[in-house]
């Protein structure tokens, strides 16, 4: 398959996960960040294992719990740590800085050349969604802001390990043990730090349903595989995505009104994705 096909096919994982936010302020109950997380990552796993039938084995059983920490459970309690105490604005635009992270990681890690156009990719990409997202009013918090950083360093880490540990196996395969062991790790914390759901709605089992499936099994196999095809540094930028499908969606579904600024990010966005895509034709 040509590269510009299996870039197109790994830039629709983020584009839905734009769409995670309409999803749960519409149809879930409010409050409970770790179960959501737990209830998006676990029955989905599990439900891939059922279809795989393939476990681990040997060094891989604790590759994949590092992975499903990193690319799940760390990075899903931190971004709500986050989301929690800073404007979504400011939120979305620390989380932005993960193409950067990746491409320190790929350096410090694997010795990958840094190339100045992927650095350009990633500030022209952080610069689109600061106009998407943030606001003149946005206040910062220091314990959201480290946990912004946190989960987009979480992200970044399991970007890039995911590319380099890769299992002999399908992307199916290897989408079902991360999100099994990601949601096995997240167990514990929302036990520990939730109270109990209450009883689900109809709306609430569509979300969840939603999330599971979608947001979380199919996007996810669409990503690792990817990562598979593609170096993390030329993935990461697509990520940029997910903020500007979150407001569009917000826009044509919510009513919600879009700014001058907020079209230009969308702009700015795009063409950073554009760039991104010329830059991994060329490699």
């Amino acid at each position: 398959m040509p590269r510009s096909a299996d870039l197109a096919l790994t830039a629709l994982a983020p584009a839905i996960w734009g769409s995670t936010y309409i999803v749960t302020t519409q149809l879930l109950p409010p409050d409970h960040p770790l179960w959501v997380s737990l209830l998006r990552a676990l029955p989905a796993g599990l439900l891939l294992l059922l279809i795989v039938r393939h476990l681990p084995r040997g060094i891989w059983w604790g590759r994949v719990f590092i992975l499903g920490a990193l690319n799940f459970s760390i990075f899903w309690a931190l971004l709500f740590v986050s989301a929690y105490r800073l404007p979504g604005g400011v939120a979305a635009t620390v989380g932005a800085i993960q193409p950067l992270i990746v491409i320190g990681l790929e350096r410090l890690f694997f010795k990958a050349p840094v190339r100045g156009l992927s650095v350009l990719v990633g500030l022209i990409g952080i610069a689109g969604v600061a106009l998407l997202v943030l606001t003149p009013q946005a206040a910062l918090d220091p314990i959201g802001i480290a946990a912004g950083l946190g989960g987009a360093l979480s992200m970044a880490a399991g970007t890039v390990f995911s590319r380099y540990w890769r299992p002999p196996v399908s992307a199916l395969t290897f989408t079902a043990w991360q999100l099994t062991a990601g949601g096995l790790l997240l167990v514990p914390l929302a036990l520990l730090f939730e109270p109990g759901l209450p009883l689900p709605t109809g709306r609430n089992l569509l979300g969840f349903a939603y999330l599971g499936l979608i947001g979380a099994a199919l996007t996810y196999i669409l990503w690792f595989r990817g990562l598979a095809r593609l170096k993390p540094s030329i993935v990461a930028p697509l990520g940029f995505l997910s903020p500007l499908m979150a407001v569009l969606l917000g826009w044509s579904l919510l009513g919600q009104a879009l700014t001058p600024a907020q079209l230009a990010g969308v702009a700015v966005v795009l063409g950073s994705v554009w760039l991104n895509q010329r830059l991994s034709v060329k490699n």
